[in-house]
């Protein structure tokens, strides 16, 4: 995988990578620049997300669950001092759907954390993270309705 970043100005970059897309890059207005990109650790976390996001919402398919929303939150605690890592996470997987079964989302995400998704299995290695899951059920026209909430432990 080959990556670039390009500098425009002040604390303004452009990344790119092989896929040919773009994320603009800055600072916020802390430490003098205009607040005009992600921080290179929101990526750390949106990338994260979406890599686990990816797996589960694609194993949940294949296991023919209806699924009509779903979303991947990351709460990436950071230490005080310099460099500021990420010293824990706790992601939550919050799905939507007509009678989604709790073991298929269980074992979609253990198999996410477990076999799939290199993001957590690299930052899983420096922190812990917790896997958190909220299933909702779809009503007609009304708002979602909370059926079921737990935590997946890793082995």
């Amino acid at each position: 995988m080959n990556t670039n970043v390009t500098w425009n100005q002040g604390m303004s970059f452009t990344g790119s990578a092989e896929s040919g897309f773009k994320v603009p890059l800055g600072g916020g207005t802390d430490v003098g620049d205009a607040n005009k990109g992600f921080r290179p650790l929101e990526l750390m976390a949106i990338s994260l997300a979406g890599c686990t996001a990816m797996d589960v919402i694609s194993i949940l398919e294949k296991k023919q669950q209806v699924v009509t929303a779903f979303e991947v939150k990351v709460q990436a605690d950071r230490a005080d001092q310099h460099p500021k890592i990420f010293t824990r996470a706790v992601i939550t997987y919050m799905v939507t759907g007509r009678a989604v079964d709790e073991t298929a989302v269980v074992r979609s995400i253990e198999l996410s954390a477990t076999k799939y998704c290199p993001a957590q299995a690299m930052l899983g290695k420096i922190m812990p993270i917790d896997l958190l899951y909220d299933i909702y059920e779809e009503t007609n026209g009304d708002v979602p309705r909370l059926v079921k909430q737990g935590k997946y432990q890793l082995k």
